[in-house]
């Protein structure tokens, strides 16, 4: 398929999700706050360099796990790392990949690299099917909807049950390796819905910023943009509120030919506005700018969806003092404060309306998850959030994947197929969230029972506790990832102690 052909509010809620999974893969760049001489900080390239080695393997899957009439098999691609790893026992930690290529994940999920020695652990990161490398039917695998019918998040969890059943089998001193799963955003509904489907092949898992209550009726559809909204509020005077009125002079303004004109000017866009169709496209570009920002608010200069300053929306909010100001006063400021997120760099020519983030995610991939399964409401009302007023329509997505893919969303599917928030029967998952990420709020953030326990990280963005260690990182996020520690070498004596006993066992 050449592109999508969804709606701009459809497009904007799907983005948001997939927009978030690139947020927290990226890798830090060389830090340079105003605290810490430059020459102090490890870059991101020299912590790759001297941690990262893994082996690329392909292991024959099913294509279909649940049915016997399609019998054919595809390779999915794992890497392998065990420099660390102290055989015949030691544990296993198994990445459980995302919409995206493994090896990706592999170099910036920084957490397993810091720890893999501490645990005497394997590293094993799994790709997805229909990503990366992985692709069941080769170059026809997003042909049409009869070629995607495989892409599900069940599909994907029993190629992770089947993957690790296969390694304990074959890698001598693997038999008794405790398999403990991690992820996050999308990989970490996965890993908690690994331990919950397969508890038999996972003794515990880490899911970090898992919204794996942002379905229908768990959650109420504006949470996410009233987090979004907060980040904002708390970051500047004005700054919000700056933000809800510009809406208004971006119609006021693109009204006329000559308003449009203005506005492409003022915002030295690649591409300039033409129609009101555009003028939508904008603020949807603009509001998608926004929800980046709030994921990626990281406390240390950073190269995620694109390079930002530390604390980012701090900078950003230094444009936005002033709410009342005459319209193209007021979008100049807002062109200043989007300024910092395209071009921190001042090496940028125009910006490109397109584009919020940076690419290596399966895009058409995420869409048809989301138009299947995968199906999270999103709403706004312009009163508790500094966005649009935007009801979530069901019919009108239904609509556009029924365009786009020739299917219709289930939207009560993953409540049926994973138990919603009637999840007390399982154990041995620890559920991190960040304080100012958008998607704590579709997320755990209450303890369920002894081994059902959440994090929560006040001053943590998208998975702030997945990525590499840094000197800049907040006292909360370092005792989290103690206490994620603590919890698998718990897990882990427990297994060997009692091998098996984790399979049901409320800890």
């Amino acid at each position: 398929m050449a592109s999508c052909i969804f709606t701009a509010v459809t497009r904007l809620a799907v983005f948001m999700f997939v927009t978030s999974l690139v947020s927290c893969l990226q890798v830090i760049s060389a830090v340079n706050a105003p605290n810490l001489p430059r020459q102090r900080v490890v870059s991101s390239y020299q912590i790759l360099r001297n941690l990262i080695d893994y082996k690329t393997y392909y292991f024959d899957q099913k294509i279909d796990h649940f049915g016997f009439a399609q019998d054919s098999t595809f390779k999915q691609r794992y890497l392998l790392a065990d420099q660390h790893w102290r055989k015949d026992g030691g544990p296993i930690l198994f990445y459980t990949g995302n919409e995206g290529d493994i090896a990706w994940f592999c170099n910036n999920t920084g957490f397993m690299w810091d720890v893999a020695e501490e645990l005497g652990a394997l590293l094993v990161f799994a790709e997805h099917r229909y990503y990366g490398d992985s692709l069941p039917f080769g170059e026809q695998s997003y042909r049409d909807a009869k070629h995607l019918n495989y892409l599900t998040s069940e599909q994907a969890l029993a190629d992770f049950a089947v993957l690790t059943e296969h390694l304990k089998l074959t890698l001598p001193g693997a038999k008794h390796s405790p398999v403990i799963a991690i992820g996050g955003s999308y990989g970490g509904m996965l890993a908690a819905w690994f331990r919950m489907k397969y508890p038999h092949a996972v003794v515990g898992a880490l899911a970090s910023s898992a919204p794996i209550w942002q379905f229908k009726d768990l959650v109420p559809c504006d949470v996410f943009y009233k987090i979004v909204t907060d980040d904002f509020s708390e970051s500047g005077r004005g700054c919000s509120e700056s933000i809800r009125s510009s809406w208004k002079a971006v119609d006021n303004i693109t009204s006329t030919d000559s308003g449009l004109q203005w506005l492409s000017e003022a915002f030295h866009l690649c591409s300039p506005l033409k129609s009101k169709e555009d003028a939508v496209s904008f603020k949807s570009w603009l509001s998608e700018t926004w929800v980046n920002l709030a994921m990626v608010d990281y406390p240390y200069e950073a190269n995620f969806l694109q390079p930002l300053p530390a604390w980012p929306i701090q900078v950003v909010c230094k444009f936005l003092r002033e709410p009342s100001l005459p319209d193209k006063d007021l979008l100049q400021n807002v062109f200043q404060a989007v300024n910092v997120y395209y071009n921190h760099t001042g090496n940028t020519q125009c910006l490109n309306t397109s584009q919020t983030a940076t690419g290596n995610l399966g895009y058409i991939g995420w869409y048809y998850q989301a138009c299947t399964e995968m199906v999270m409401p999103m709403c706004s009302n312009g009163i508790s959030d500094m966005f649009e007023p935007q009801k979530w329509d069901f019919k009108a997505f239904s609509d556009d994947c029924a365009q786009q893919f020739g299917v219709r969303p289930r939207a009560d599917w993953a409540t049926t197929a994973y138990g919603g928030r009637n999840i007390s029967s399982h154990s041995n998952i620890i559920f991190s969230n960040g304080g100012l990420d958008p998607w704590s709020g579709g997320g755990v953030n209450e303890h369920i029972s002894d081994s059902l326990v959440t994090i929560v990280i006040p001053e943590g963005a998208h998975h702030l506790d997945l990525r590499f260690n840094n000197p800049y990182d907040p006292q909360s996020v370092q005792k989290a990832r103690a206490l994620e520690v603590q919890y698998m070498k718990q897990w882990i004596k427990e297994d060997t102690l009692n091998p098996g006993s984790q399979s049901n066992k409320i800890v």
